[in-house]
């Protein structure tokens, strides 16, 4: 998953840093405010982008004893910063410029250019778009949940927030392209204004659904229903335990969650799991020192018994990780 989104972002970085340069090209060559509006959408891509590589950076470093369960968590806090970058850079001055583009429209010098521009954008951001896609994609297989599912609720807020931000890039090159040719065709530059406006409400949007996704992640976020029902059946299953008591399971990264739940085990079933390990040498020693009554023997019981749990446990945690292997921290407790 981080290799599929790390590729999504700087695939991005690559496409809004040459669309920044074409477009804002063409708005002063034109003057179309459709044409800037999407030069600022570029720039605020390119701009957030930017922060959503650094948090890939930053987040990939090892834990220490200051941080014991590693940085996984920047991912979200840049990608928090990213979308309320999109929210004031992209909506925020695209709406303002539209605003004013419609209380003082002005016709659009060389029209063709404009649009010829915004054709070539619609390619550039389609292709971008696919790489999110298929790095969102092969995420949600990966996890074995649903692609809008993911979308909303997945552990990898990188390739999601390119994959919307490319889309909204998408549909922005579409509007500025209805836009820009309804005024060619009608004449009024008042239409130009209007897909600014549009481009930017389309922004806004975009970045409310990242601010809300990302500030859930970071409030702590359970881990998909998928994930839970995998780990309450293989518990349920397991014949050493009696029951499972408050089960608390959060996601702390891409690819990575936290899972505790306080365990009730059947005494009888750990203790002859614990003497099937055994050889015959062990098991008879430990039924002279049981039999003999004395204190060393009760000792001798007692040390039995935190062995089988502890071997019970480690157990279990190896069976969760097997079947999961984003189960990176597990906290079993006996209850």
């Amino acid at each position: 998953m981080a290799a599929d989104s790390t590729k999504a972002v700087y695939t991005a970085l690559v496409g809004n840093g040459f669309l920044t340069l074409v477009k804002f090209g063409g708005f002063f060559a034109s003057g179309s405010a459709a044409l800037l509006a999407e030069g600022i959408h570029s720039l605020a891509d390119l701009s957030n982008q930017s922060l959503l590589a650094l948090g890939i950076h930053r987040s990939g470093r090892p834990a220490n004893p200051k941080h014991p369960y590693g940085y996984s968590q920047e991912l979200f806090i840049w990608a928090l910063i990213s979308a309320v970058g999109i929210f004031f850079l992209g909506c925020g001055l695209t709406v303002y410029h539209g605003v004013q583009s419609l209380l003082h429209p002005e016709v659009v010098e060389s029209p063709w250019l404009a649009l010829g521009v915004l054709s070539l954008a619609a390619v550039v951001e389609g292709w971008t778009l696919f790489v999110a896609w298929s790095a969102v994609s092969a995420s949600a297989k990966a996890m074995n949940m649903g692609f809008m599912e993911y979308v909303r609720e997945g552990p990898d807020p990188m390739a999601v927030a390119v994959l919307l931000e490319d889309s909204a890039a998408e549909l922005g090159v579409l509007i500025a392209l209805t836009c820009l040719g309804m005024s060619v065709w009608t004449g009024n530059p008042m239409w130009d204004g209007l897909g600014s406006l549009l481009i930017g409400i389309l922004l806004g949007l975009v970045a409310l659904f990242l601010i809300v996704r990302n500030k859930n992640a970071l409030v702590g976020r359970s881990i998909s229903q998928e994930q839970h029902r995998v780990i309450s059946e293989l518990l349920q299953a397991d014949e050493a335990l009696e029951a499972v008591h408050d089960i608390k399971a959060t996601v702390i990264g891409t690819g990575s969650f936290r899972f505790k739940a306080e365990l009730d085990f059947d005494g009888a079933v750990v203790m002859k799991h614990y003497l099937a390990q055994l050889s015959e040498e062990e098991r008879s020693a430990l039924n002279r020192e049981l039999g003999s009554g004395s204190e060393d023997a009760y000792g001798a019981l007692g040390e039995a018994l935190v062995t089988a749990l502890g071997r019970e446990i480690d157990r279990i945690e190896s069976d969760i990780r097997l079947v999961l292997p984003e189960a990176k921290h597990l906290d079993l407790e006996v209850h």
